[in-house]
């Protein structure tokens, strides 16, 4: 289910918003709509819970990435940052990306602990138990 919404938007949030779908060649309102997902998505608002989602989708997610022009978008920005080079147009853009690399491996994090915990991923013998929703007792349980 959808819900279309008007928005008024101030000017220069709407020029950045054009600039970075511009850089992920896509329409602005698909790049709103992602940002809306992301920013709210973190607090469960969005989502079904983890653990209602199928094997297949925590799979899926405990293997996903960052698109490659998203990423590579996001490489090339934190260099002109490092360099000082960074313009104001582009720090919305950052921002962004920053913040769905880190919804996303946030994601990634949840989906892997339910893939282990469910028994269809193997527990990461480098990842410290607590990383995993356990403490010791969930380590030696899915190691074992």
């Amino acid at each position: 289910m959808q819900t279309q919404i008007v928005l008024n938007l101030p000017d220069d949030l709407y020029q950045s918003a054009e600039q970075l779908a511009a850089g992920m060649k896509r329409p602005v309102q698909s790049v709103l709509t992602d940002m809306l997902l992301t920013a709210l998505g973190v607090w469960g608002k969005i989502e079904t819970p983890i653990h209602l989602w199928s094997d297949e989708r925590v799979l899926d997610a405990s293997d996903s990435q960052m698109s490659d022009g998203q990423s590579e978008r996001m490489t090339e920005l934190l260099d002109k940052q490092q360099r000082g080079e960074l313009t104001a147009d582009e720090k919305p853009e950052l921002w962004a990306l920053m913040r769905i690399y880190e919804v996303g491996q946030l994601r990634k994090a949840k989906a892997l602990a339910e893939a282990v915990q469910r028994g269809l991923r193997a527990y990461p013998k480098n990842a410290p138990a607590a990383v995993l929703g356990g403490g010791d007792a969930a380590g030696s349980r899915l190691s074992g």
